[in-house]
């Protein structure tokens, strides 16, 4: 196992040919990936399924609770595909882009959007190939083809994507591929679902009620990627069971400079609502050639950690790089190393509110950490099933280790996505609570994780059979 199996800070891997089969998926969760990610913008249903029945063996084998999160396509904009591979645009020429489909050339580009023409206006920019071509509306004829100025040129080719960062498009956040894709998924143990290109809570509203129609478990991931979500983020955070930060789409959406502030701002509220928070894109992108991350990219992730991200993520660097056993390694080495300089901000932790359906439990959470700080306590353990216990204690960002216990494995494995949580199964029927916490510090004791004299905080539920909101707190010390 991996020196860095206890970061706080967890890693999520995309899964792509580099790392597919079972025998590089298990290295990667030795190596401390926590996560697993399937983009389902490449790849089939076919291969995803493999690699979900590989992910599926690693937890039954090893007990590892790594997180499958699976990543919809979403209203992804792409232009089609162009005669004789590409197109050398020099600034200040003009192209046409149409919404009937051709073989691209500069006299018409298709575009796979049918209400392009309609939707953008004289002066709005048009962004392709994350913003390495810069287009400007010139006119529309509203109804089949836009005329479009060169402003920054470059090689086009094919299946580039677009984004149009001054228009507001009418695309659902489900298209048809991502609902043929949801189907599938519905019939696979996934923990969470992230859903591309959020603009408001009902986009969020609207894949909960099919998850909840379907009796599925996943947790959804909001991918803030355009300037909408920016203006409705409060909602959106609240609708949303996790957030990520995308900074590929988002980062040509809105100003470059931008990012950076977005980036803290995002992740300051999801730890004020509670909501995990991930940051992605261009982590470690040096280390798809090469052995070691660039000084940029270390202060990069560091800064994440520094935050208190949940999770930091990996997209090519996994999917396709030389070296995706090296890169998780590096980041666990740059994560442990910055953890040690990491102070949560008090003043920006989760506020407490009588007006909260969950104020006691709140209450007790807060406390058990507030009281493991008092005790210089070495841990504070939960027991849950709906997961409350372990996001609510970690939002609060504890010095203590947080171990959490659950008879659900689907749980466990969707905790291993939060901030400082570690998982356990646990089966013990029919006992009381104190015999249950007994077993409990037994079993850590067992795994090296709590010693003789160590104080510990515990969380849980009475009567333990009952399941409902955590409403105890004991202090105990380990003997």
């Amino acid at each position: 196992m991996s020196d860095f199996t206890l970061l706080n800070t967890k890693i999520i891997a995309t899964v792509g040919p580099a790392i597919s089969s079972f025998e590089m998926l298990l290295a990667m969760a030795k190596a401390g990936v926590k996560v697993f990610r399937l983009n389902m913008s490449h790849s089939d249903q076919e291969a995803h399924l493999e690699v979900i029945r590989h992910l599926t063996r690693i937890n039954e084998e090893y007990h590892f609770h790594v997180g499958i999160l699976a990543d919809l396509q979403g209203p992804k904009l792409r232009i089609g595909k162009i005669k004789d591979q590409a197109i050398d645009l020099q600034t200040g020429d003009e192209v046409i882009f149409t919404n009937t489909p051709c073989e691209g050339t500069a006299d018409g580009i298709y575009m796979s959007y049918e209400l392009f023409p309609k939707e953008v206006a004289a002066g709005d920019k048009v962004l392709v190939d994350d913003g390495k071509l810069i287009f400007e509306v010139v006119d529309t004829d509203r109804k089949n083809s836009v005329r479009l100025k060169v402003l920054f040129g470059g090689i086009l080719s094919s299946n580039k994507g677009v984004n149009l960062p001054d228009t507001l498009i009418s695309l659902p956040s489900l298209t048809d591929k991502d609902l043929k894709d949801l189907d599938f998924l519905i019939g696979q143990p996934v923990h969470w679902i992230a859903l591309s290109f959020v603009r408001k809570a009902d986009d969020i509203h609207d894949l909960r009620e099919r998850l909840q129609k379907a009796g599925h478990q996943a947790r959804i991931v909001a991918k803030i990627e355009k300037p909408e979500a920016l203006k409705n983020i409060n909602e959106v955070i609240s609708a949303t069971d996790a957030v990520m930060v995308a900074r590929g789409d988002l980062g040509v959406e809105v100003p470059i400079e931008k990012l950076p502030g977005i980036q803290k701002e995002i992740v300051r509220r999801c730890i004020e609502h509670s909501r995990p928070v991930i940051v992605a894109t261009q982590m470690m992108e040096s280390m798809i050639q090469n052995p070691s991350p660039t000084r940029a990219e270390v202060t990069d992730v560091a800064n994440a950690v520094l935050d208190g991200a949940d999770a930091v993520m990996l997209s090519a660097e996994t999917s396709v790089g030389k070296h995706p056993i090296r890169v998780v390694e590096a980041m666990s080495r740059i994560i442990a190393e910055t953890e040690r300089h990491y102070q949560p901000n008090q003043n920006r932790l989760p506020k407490l509110s009588k007006d909260s359906e969950t104020f006691l439990a709140d209450v007790l959470c807060y406390n058990a950490v507030k009281t493991s700080v008092d005790l210089d306590a070495k841990a504070i353990i939960g027991m849950t099933t709906s997961g409350f216990t372990a996001f609510k204690i970690s939002s609060f960002r504890p010095k203590a280790e947080i171990f959490i216990f659950s008879s659900v494995a689907h749980m466990l494995s969707t905790l291993n996505l939060v901030w400082g949580v570690q998982c356990f199964e646990y089966h013990y029927d029919h006992i009381s609570t104190d015999e249950l916490m007994n077993k409990v510090l037994q079993t850590l004791k067992n795994k090296n994780l709590l010693s003789r004299g160590d104080i510990v905080v515990n969380t849980g539920t009475v009567p333990v059979q009952k399941e409902g909101r955590t409403n105890m707190m004991k202090i105990s010390v380990v003997e």
